[in-house]
């Protein structure tokens, strides 16, 4: 087989277009931003050529990778590294079908082993945070945009894609719950596509909120479809980054109590910083209040069933990623449930 040269970045952006008709907006996001990382290495290791790749430069990657040795980049989990290595493997496998890279240097890419206990991480926002955060937000920031997002996502437990896909329009007042709708030709796809599509109740308080964030508080203005986005910044529909942070920021427990590492907030990069207040061992990311959300939701006694259908996640990936109760207490919820 001939060798047609190649340079990394290329083949990149032809493997991502090569897989845009069966991947959803944001698996491809994902998948770039892993292939930037090996795309980076390869230049720093002045490889400009995918036909010179050996064994060698993908295990000095993965080291690379792993230990976070670049500016750019910082050490990951072993999960992480498993998932970036997983789509590398994909993109290789891509790349010898083009003639860019030999046949079989897939294999050369080695997977670390993952145990189950480590996939299911147990980073979750704790149920005694989110409603002392709630509280505070509920005297202080009252329907405010921040309080309005993270009152949402701990209530409903969705996803962060679907609370920027939300419309004013997609609020209910009187009945009381929000529509999920998958408009991927209008810049909101949902994660699970049309199968995602539902209705959620949100409550009296939590719609009383909503609706005086609306009155009040929120920038009435319209994204490029026309379309009034629920959670609004004075240029349209807010983007997945700025809620990101609202989430890290506001999950720090300085902002509401006392700090529990040891540091003065006066003092503290990640208080001082709100760029850095992702670094702040406690701050959680919307992924870790989804998971809170759903774990006090089960520890309450919502059936298996009723959170499924509500977070719009599997049985097997609910139990295996985001149910943190202990064996006891679901037994307790068991008990509960039968002798009610």
């Amino acid at each position: 087989m001939t060798l047609k040269p190649i340079t990394p970045e290329e083949a990149m952006t032809l493997y991502l277009d090569a897989r845009e008709s069966e991947l959803s907006e944001k698996s491809i996001e994902n998948q770039r931003y892993r292939l930037l990382s090996f795309v980076h290495w390869c230049k720093s290791e002045d490889i400009d050529n995918m036909n010179d790749l050996t064994g060698r430069d993908l295990h000095q990657f993965r080291v690379w990778r792993s230990n976070g040795d670049s500016e750019r980049y910082d050490a990951v989990s072993t999960v992480t590294l498993r998932g970036i290595l997983m789509t590398l493997r994909k993109f290789l496998e891509f790349c010898a079908s083009i003639d860019a890279v030999e046949d079989g240097l897939r294999e050369r890419v080695l997977l670390p082993k993952v145990e189950a206990e480590e996939e299911a991480s147990d980073v979750k926002l704790p149920e005694e945070h989110a409603r002392d955060l709630l509280r505070y937000l509920d005297k202080f920031q009252y329907a405010s945009r921040d309080h309005v997002v993270i009152a949402i996502l701990w209530h409903t437990g969705i996803r962060l894609g679907s609370l920027r896909a939300l419309d004013v329009s997609d609020f209910d007042p009187e009945g009381q719950y929000i529509t999920l709708r998958h408009r991927p030709d209008e810049g909101t796809p949902l994660k699970n596509k049309r199968a995602a599509e539902r209705k959620i109740a949100v409550g009296n308080h939590y719609s009383q909120v909503i609706s005086d964030y609306i009155r009040h508080h929120r920038h009435d203005v319209t994204d490029e479809y026309g379309r009034e986005p629920l959670i609004s910044s004075r240029q349209g529909r807010l983007t997945e980054a700025p809620i990101r942070q609202i989430l890290y920021r506001w999950t720090r427990p300085c902002m509401i109590s006392g700090c529990p590492h040891d540091k003065e907030p006066d003092s503290c990069e990640w208080m001082l910083n709100d760029s850095k207040a992702s670094g702040c061992p406690s701050s959680r990311s919307p992924h870790g209040v989804r998971r809170g959300s759903i774990t006090q939701h089960l520890r309450d006694g919502v059936p298996e069933e009723v959170v499924t259908d509500r977070m719009n996640v599997s049985s097997d990936v609910l139990d295996q990623h985001y149910d943190q109760r202990s064996e006891r207490e679901r037994m307790e919820t068991r008990r509960e449930f039968l002798d009610s």
